[in-house]
């Protein structure tokens, strides 16, 4: 049961390294656009791209929280007592990310919206940085089974440095590969080099420093090293050339393949830190099972866990879908197929053609300006037709009512599984003093 609930916990590791990575990625890129005039059109994209979706991604970060405290509880303890302080940047870094982000769609003037951009762009840089120490810290053994390990040396180490920096460059990677899709998909062959370009310098960066890797490694993290080079061999090998796909498919100009190229190396580098450090939590020591909470625990875990995966999965699914048509955020983002060139400032019949709420005017950062054609009437940057976004309204207590139903048969089951677990304690054993 432990191995099983360490799996889940796991699962939502390499889910949040994918999804939420790319988010963090999209931060330095904005970072280092440039000027409010040579940034504008990368800054737009990312805005536009990371809209619909960038808060959703932290679903499973909470997941892993979750799972680590409730099925792990000896682990979680020792891990947030030693790296309590890259724990608290990385947070504080989420959080600044997400008013930046907020904050600089919102405001109108240069200066407010270059300190909002500011703290999205420094913080998506900081918060990979940090997860990447925790993740070495603990890969090294630094981090005590009784925990308050020391606060310093556990995350300012050789194996730290690297995991931060190999973080950051895995994120910037995959945010450069999926905006350059994103610029594909949009036609921007413009904005399809300049991203492609960067994705391809992230990924060259990312081999030269993952190789360098190696010899900090085999001084610093002993047996770290030798278990990557033995039983997770197989999987760095495999992302290896995943990642070289993932750059020739760039350079092919291809779309099919390309995101799932890039995320699948990631991915894999991943499982096979996993891979390497079983079966100890903390590296070198704790196991998985010395870890565990109790049997009649991890079942619930396991029970909710699923539970989670059945409401959450299709739900993140759809959300990606949905945002990948454009029918996501349509006030931030075209329609792509929806209105031919021709139909180009013209409304349906009976209803003005509309422009998509969030485009700015010329003059204003981030959007692109209104054309004019023919007798001087104005063309909307985005035609829009609103039929073509409105859906039948459908009974609001259908979705409460199916949640409310899985919360309840969870812990209807849980509650069951804690009450046998109990009774076979209780009855499992012979009183005091009675005969045989």
């Amino acid at each position: 049961m432990a191995e099983l609930v360490a799996v889940f916990l796991f699962i939502g590791v390499v889910a949040y390294a994918v999804l939420g990575g790319a988010d963090f990625g999209a931060g330095l890129w904005d970072l280092m656009a440039g000027g409010a005039k040579r940034g504008r059109e990368p800054r737009h994209l990312i805005d536009v791209s990371l809209a619909p979706v960038w808060e959703a991604n932290h679903t499973w970060l909470i997941y892993c929280l979750v799972v680590l405290w409730s099925g792990f509880p000896t682990a979680f303890a020792a891990i947030t007592t030693t790296l309590y302080i890259p724990l608290i940047l990385a947070l504080l870094g989420i959080v600044l990310r997400g008013a930046g982000f907020a904050f600089r769609k919102a405001t109108v003037r240069t200066e407010e919206q270059r300190l909002y951009g500011a703290a999205f762009a420094l913080s998506s840089v900081l918060t990979p940085y940090c997860f990447g120490a925790v993740a070495g810290g603990l890969a090294s053994g630094r981090v005590p089974t009784a925990g308050n390990g020391d606060a310093v040396s556990s995350w300012v180490n050789p194996t730290s440095i690297l995991g931060g920096i190999l973080a950051i460059l895995a994120c910037s990677y995959l945010a450069a590969t999926y905006l350059t899709v994103e610029a594909l998909h949009r036609d921007d062959h413009t904005l399809y080099r300049y991203y492609r370009n960067r994705a391809l310098a992230a990924g060259a960066v990312t081999g030269a420093v993952s190789i360098a890797g190696i010899f900090i490694l085999q001084a610093d993290s002993p047996r770290l090293f030798d278990r990557l080079s033995g039983p997770a061999l197989p999987l760095v090998v495999l992302a290896a050339a995943a990642g070289l796909v993932g750059l020739a498919l760039l350079r092919a100009k291809r779309t099919i393949g390309t995101r799932v190229a890039a995320a699948g190396a990631v991915a894999l580098v991943v499982i096979g830190w996993g891979v390497a450090q079983t079966p100890y939590l903390l590296g070198t020591h704790l196991t998985i099972n010395e870890a565990a909470a109790p049997n009649s625990t991890l079942a619930v875990v396991v029970g909710v866990a699923i539970v989670a995966a059945v409401l959450i999965v299709p739900s993140l699914v759809l959300l990606f879908r949905l945002s990948g048509r454009g029918t996501v955020g349509v006030g931030d983002r075209p329609f792509r197929g929806a209105v031919k060139e021709g139909d180009r400032g013209a409304g349906t019949q009976g209803s003005p053609a509309v422009t998509a709420r969030g485009h700015r005017d010329a003059g204003t950062a981030g959007g692109p300006a209104s054309s004019t054609k023919g007798g001087g009437d104005q063309v909307p940057a985005v035609p829009l037709d609103r039929t073509a976004v409105q859906e039948e309204p459908r009974p609001r207590w259908v979705p409460y009512a199916l949640c409310a139903g899985a919360v309840a048969a969870t812990a209807v089951a849980g509650v069951r599984v804690v009450r046998r677990s109990r009774e076979r304690t209780r009855y499992g054993r012979k009183p005091t003093g009675t005969a045989n």
